[in-house]
């Protein structure tokens, strides 16, 4: 049996060390933002503070907030502070009314990208050897390139599959024989069904780990997977205004949150409604601050995302805990991004089908089903023809253009509850017991 890959000295340093890393690429990270990005030299003058008022790792929390409008007021590449032929690669997330938020990276941040992506699949127990089947769309998406250049960076094989075509997966997890997948854990039921159905025992695969990101999943979810499959599964985290997968990962020998690579990213936990910094192990919003990155330096972006730090185990830096929820109006559903104003957008393209709606989630097992309860214009409520093939057609543009797939039911006239000032177009069921 092969031995793991090293750690990095890094992972091993104490906290005095990495705090005094911290400091040194904090001041560098807001100087090289406040001297090349006009967006940034104007938040920092606006709020009354300079790169050069940082003392401490505690003074970052006078600065001003990143967040997601910032990037989409500054669409596509506002926010760069770096010139553009020093740009090596752009990706975008999907935009929830046409305009993605963009991110570029120059090659020292593509090498830095790699570096971390393989520290990840080496915190999950990868060896010398192994091939790792990346199963995440490739693309402007940061997660199928990221995994991608990660494991190559790592010294392993990579089978760059992408996402869909289920019943290959399939058949190229059994002649290719990898030791890794990386995938969305819904996905990964998928595969396992898939296997199913050819008679496989998904259990006597050759996978041995399973890296999954993209969207929560729980430690139910977790010990079910393991169960199925045979494998260790790990959670890895990033999003694409950070710089993508491995932003942080949990460690196989805990598999108790994802380790949070402090030496490139520096957390914080925020009250989601005053802003107010909070002490670790408090319950809060994700807050990131880079430390390394060039092309697109991003300050004290609010992720949204809902968590807490806390000490580290497998190693000195901190863990985030699984990520619970966001403090925005996104869905994510089955790994996929959902803002009702998409569902909307297309809901409106059909006139049969009147402007109110309400969409429902719920869970079947492990897995997030979202139903859209729309209602018939009075003119066509009697066309059932009319209706079925505006059903149909919707259902088809939200799978076609949002990723996902929608249980379209027509309800009757006045079927969908009115609502005074803000309506409640989300009922999540997810969770109810």
């Amino acid at each position: 049996m092969t031995t793991p890959l090293p750690l990095e000295p890094i992972e091993k340093a104490s906290r005095d060390e990495l705090a005094a890393l911290q400091l040194d690429r904090l001041k560098w990270s807001l100087k090289h933002a406040y001297e090349n990005s006009p967006v940034y030299r104007r938040k920092f003058d606006e709020a009354g503070v300079h790169p050069d008022d940082v003392k401490s790792l505690a003074d970052l929390a006078r600065f001003p907030f990143t967040t997601k409008k910032d990037l989409r007021d500054n669409y596509p590449f506002g926010m760069f502070a770096v010139p553009q032929e020093q740009v090596s690669r752009i990706h975008a997330s999907s935009g929830t009314t046409g305009k993605p938020t963009v991110v570029g990276y120059t090659a020292k941040d593509i090498d830095t990208w790699a570096n971390l992506v393989a520290r990840s699949i080496r915190a999950a127990g990868a060896r010398r050897g192994d091939k790792v089947h990346v199963s995440y769309g490739y693309g402007l998406f940061t997660g199928g390139l990221g995994a991608h250049y990660g494991a190559e960076r790592a010294g392993l094989t990579v089978i760059p599959f992408g996402g869909g075509q289920t019943e290959k997966q399939v058949q190229l997890i059994q002649d290719f024989r990898p030791d890794i997948i990386m995938v969305t854990p819904s996905y990964m039921l998928s595969i396992a069904d898939e296997m199913e159905r050819q008679g496989i025992d998904p259990a006597n695969s050759s996978l041995r780990i399973g890296i999954f990101g993209a969207e929560p999943w729980t430690n139910d979810m977790r010990s079910a997977i393991q169960k199925r499959m045979g494998i260790r599964a790990v959670d890895i985290y990033g999003l694409s205004e950070v710089m993508g997968p491995g932003v942080a990962s949990e460690c196989a020998e805990t598999q108790d949150g994802p380790t949070i690579w402090e030496d490139h990213f520096y957390p914080e936990i925020i009250d989601p409604e005053t802003g107010e910094v909070l002490p670790d192990g408090e319950f809060g919003e994700l807050v990131f601050t880079s430390l390394t990155k060039e092309a697109l330096p991003i300050i004290r972006y609010r992720t949204r995302d809902l968590t807490r730090l806390l000490p580290g185990t497998a190693r000195t830096m901190r863990r985030m805990e699984k990520i619970t929820g966001r403090s925005d109006d996104m869905m994510i559903i089955r790994g996929v991004n959902v803002f009702p104003t998409q569902i909307e957008e297309l809901l409106l393209k059909r006139a049969a089908l009147a402007p109110h709606y309400q969409i429902i989630l719920t869970r079947e097992g492990p897995l997030d089903v979202m139903t859209l309860n729309v209602e018939p214009c009075p003119e066509s409520a009697p066309d059932h023809a009319a209706l079925d093939s505006a059903k149909v057609a919707l259902a088809y543009d939200i799978k076609a253009l949002i990723g996902v797939t929608a249980i379209v039911n027509v309800l009757g006239l006045n079927g969908i509850e009115r609502s005074v000032g803000k309506a409640r177009r989300v009922v999540d069921r997810r969770n109810v017991v």
